[in-house]
């Protein structure tokens, strides 16, 4: 993020001071504000037919299987004649590129419903390239499929063969819930919208979980068919798209009390935007900035921020969409906007 001159000393005191004091810190993020094919230097494309008897054909560099535009990720399934099987789709993953044990990983999506659609978010690990699955272990933080209301977690290892542990949890999967795990040397703990639904231990490599305490690596993909949902049916409409606002990855800061957290929800209102706007956040402080950069990263607004609500009026901004950031003593948090 670009800071203008004037504002940049004090931000600078600002972000320093949050970098040290809060239970999360990030350490990697895609926010998605461009427009064109997955960001490369983030993710790659599996390609091919490549697990549990699916009917897709995983394309690469194909825009009508992955684009980013309006600051979110659209993995669309289509049924069509494509290298010998009926449909395609993409499936993403940062492996080679980005790894983590342990920490907050969560990721912002609107999913697919459907006979025979399978839409996941999640980690597989590294080494899977050298021992095979199930010993590498695979956390699976969103799976869905068909037409249930239900949401998986699971982990997935080898102990004497395969072996799996999770749970599930109601969603409306009309519209976006943000999925996460926290993930630490003692359990992995599954979430929906910051509600935890299930924890699974994995202390001193309890029942063989050795596998847990390694690299992994994400993944996002839009399964078709295969051996748990099923085939689609001639109900099941296509194309249809896996939207992704935001994956976000937080290492945990440790001998830190008192503090305030990266999570604290700031919220935007009315969104989309026409000219005036209300900024809100849950967490109290003293002092604040807000900003606003457009998909390119360039600041395009700052003012001072007031607790617990700061009007802003931005009817100079062309239509976009836009990334807001409250920046205090004791935490930064961010959300996103339409301006119309």
């Amino acid at each position: 993020m670009k800071l203008k001159s004037c504002l940049f000393s004090f931000l600078f005191f600002f972000i320093s001071f949050s970098s040290f004091a809060q239970n999360w810190q990030m350490i990697w993020a895609e926010e998605f504000n461009y427009t064109g094919l997955p960001d490369s230097t983030k993710w790659t494309n599996e390609i091919g037919l490549i697990r549990n008897n699916e009917l897709q054909y995983y394309t690469k560099n194909r825009i009508e299987n992955n684009w980013v535009s309006n600051g979110q990720l659209k993995i669309i399934g289509r049924k069509e004649a494509y290298n010998g099987s009926d449909y395609t789709s993409a499936s993403i993953t940062t492996d080679q590129q980005f790894t983590c044990t342990y920490g907050k990983i969560e990721a912002n999506i609107k999913i697919p419903i459907g006979q025979g659609l399978w839409p996941a978010f999640w980690m597989l690990g590294q080494n899977i390239w050298q021992i095979g699955w199930p010993k590498c272990g695979e956390i699976d933080i969103m799976e869905h499929i068909n037409l249930d209301n239900v949401n998986h977690g699971t982990m997935h290892w080898d102990n004497n063969g395969h072996t799996s542990f999770g749970g599930t949890t109601i969603c409306d999967f009309n519209q976006f819930h943000l999925f996460g795990i926290e993930w630490d040397n003692s359990m992995i703990r599954w979430y929906v919208d910051g509600v935890k639904y299930k924890e699974g231990y994995i202390y001193n490599n309890i029942n063989n979980t050795e596998e847990f305490h390694k690299p992994f690596y994400l993944i996002l993909n839009l399964a078709i068919g295969g051996n748990w949902p099923g085939s689609p049916n001639a109900q099941t409409s296509f194309p249809d798209t896996l939207l992704v606002d935001y994956v976000r990855v937080y290492e945990k800061v440790t001998g830190i009390e008192n503090v305030i957290s990266t999570n604290h929800l700031l919220t935007i209102y009315p969104n989309p935007i026409v000219n005036h706007a209300t900024v809100k956040t849950t967490a109290e402080f003293e002092n604040g900035i807000i900003s606003i950069t457009d998909i390119n990263g360039k600041e395009v607004f700052s003012c001072v921020a007031t607790y617990p609500e700061t009007p802003i009026q931005i009817d100079f901004l062309p239509k976009g969409v836009y990334l807001i950031n409250l920046s205090t003593e004791k935490f930064i948090t961010r959300n996103k906007f339409i301006k119309e």
